[in-house]
């Protein structure tokens, strides 16, 4: 039985009886995926169970089904434009996944990215249950050749890198867009989106974690002279995660604050050293680079370079106008 309204659609064969249950089975893969067509072996008992729900760019589903075969051949291509990337990511049970010449044997906590553009078959020895998370191709900003070279390749938490970080993240934030309210939920599901492309572009022959450190202290440095700045802030400008981004922080050996506090007071003492910015008091210098205490910013500058903001000035050779 097929049931849903816009935007969320679930499907259960449990009360059709078993003449019914493949052909509604297989319009339910094709109304929630892609156009495919399903296989089963009619003396083995089976039941499909699908609930998804869609957010923005992200589509999340939960698929319960087996033993059977689910395959998008060339003529479903040809007949059905859609061209998202799905991603399997096996909860119960085992799956094969066939596509680009690679077949990925998939165990629960496994993940596998397949493309709706090419050919694929999915196998099932046994009935499984698997989160399948349906994205388009842009917002993994990938080339095709790295597409294809990522499809039918097993990702786990266990091969270091971006992987052994997100993946954990990724089914956590996942469970959370499920349960949070609908203002929340749009934007976890920004976050979502923007693991995947982590994930995709270093399983493709990509550096996302050094990119994406680059990205985010580039654009703080140019809003060190927000005093109200913080980690929420910056987390939400990149579409991530507060604790991914911690954890970003964590794996360069500093903090957010730390950070952004270092770099603040490196801006400082380049102006209180320049002559031209000699008729700005320190006061104003420090406000300028996002301390609102005077006070304050005296004290570190002088845990951190031994000497006051006054003194520095001298030492620098630049006329002091406090």
């Amino acid at each position: 039985m097929l049931t849903g309204h816009a935007p969320g659609v679930s499907c259960s064969t449990r009360e059709l009886v078993p003449g019914d249950r493949l052909a509604a089975w297989q319009r339910a893969l094709s109304r929630t995926y892609v156009d495919v067509d399903v296989t089963v072996e009619h003396d083995r008992p089976w039941i499909g169970e699908l609930a998804a729900e869609r957010l923005g760019a992200l589509q999340i589903a939960t698929e319960e089904f087996g033993p059977g075969t689910i395959l998008r051949g060339a003529r479903s291509v040809a007949a059905d434009p859609r061209s998202h990337i799905l991603v399997r990511r096996q909860l119960e049970g085992t799956a094969l996944l066939l596509q680009d010449g690679r077949t990925a044997e998939l165990h629960p906590g496994d993940l596998a990215f397949h493309d709706a553009r090419r050919p694929f078959r999915i196998v099932l020895a046994e009935r499984q249950r698997a989160r399948i998370l349906m994205v388009p191709r842009a917002p993994l900003r990938l080339e095709e050749r790295q597409l294809r070279a990522l499809t039918a390749t097993v990702v786990d938490d266990a091969a270091g890198g971006a992987a052994d970080l997100l993946l954990p993240l990724l089914d956590g934030l996942v469970d959370e867009v499920t349960r949070a309210t609908p203002a929340r939920r749009e934007q976890l599901a920004r976050t979502v989106v923007e693991i995947l492309a982590t994930v995709a572009l270093e399983r493709a022959g990509g550096q996302p974690e050094s990119a994406l450190w680059e990205r985010i202290t580039a654009s703080v440095r140019t809003r060190l002279g927000e005093s109200g700045l913080t980690p929420q802030d910056i987390a939400d400008q990149h579409a991530i995660s507060l604790r991914y981004l911690h954890r970003l922080f964590q794996r360069q050996g500093t903090t957010v604050g730390a950070w952004v506090r270092t770099r603040r007071l490196e801006a400082a003492r380049e102006e209180l050293a320049r002559p031209g910015a000699a008729h700005r008091s320190i006061a104003a210098v420090a406000h300028r680079w996002g301390f609102t205490s005077p006070s304050h910013f005296s004290r570190t500058f002088r845990e951190s370079y031994g000497m006051s903001p006054a003194q520095w000035r001298r030492a620098a050779g630049a006329v002091q106008a406090d």
